[in-house]
């Protein structure tokens, strides 16, 4: 479910542009290594309260069970399991703010409004941005979802590998 990070990769405007540069070599260093350079919000991500709440919970602040659990791909117009991570197909912004609210659940994803991320952050739901593959998750199917941040100290967001598993 997570984008490829490479080098001049689009990024949210303003944000610092992403390099990936090769640092060392197999035939000069015996090893790889790369350079890596960029925003804490980078393609597929996960937003601590932090991000947009001064004061508010960092990365660091979170327990891991914050960053994985039972979920759900639901459309706005669609019924809301309660108990589980959400993520939607479609954008979508405040108008489902209160019904979210009401659930709270886990954590929230898809391709949400700059006011609803922000609304989910001020009441301690994390959220993921920059999801790929949402729509190839079976309507109406519970899954395992897996988005751990990096330990970044303050953290208000990181990259993410984001993994769903279905039940076979």
């Amino acid at each position: 479910m997570s984008l490829p990070i490479y080098n001049g990769m689009p990024v949210y405007p303003g944000d610092p542009e992403v390099a990936v540069e090769v640092a060392h070599t197999y035939e000069r260093h015996t090893w790889e290594l790369r350079k890596l350079s960029l925003g804490s919000h980078t393609g597929t991500h996960v937003d601590a309260p932090s991000h947009m709440h001064p004061g508010a919970a960092t990365l660091d602040d979170l327990p891991p069970e914050r960053f994985f659990g039972k979920s759900r791909v639901v459309r706005p117009g669609d019924e809301w399991p309660a108990g589980r991570g959400l993520f939607f197909l479609g954008a979508v912004g405040m108008e489902s703010f209160e019904r979210l609210a009401e659930l709270s659940p886990p954590f929230v994803g898809g391709e949400l409004s700059e006011e609803l991320e922000r609304a989910l952050l001020g009441r301690g739901i994390v959220t993921y941005t920059g999801l790929h593959g949402l729509d190839r998750i079976p309507a109406g199917a519970d899954f395992m979802f897996y988005g751990f941040p990096l330990r970044i100290a303050g953290g208000d967001g990181s990259p993410v590998r984001a993994i769903a598993v279905l039940d076979e």
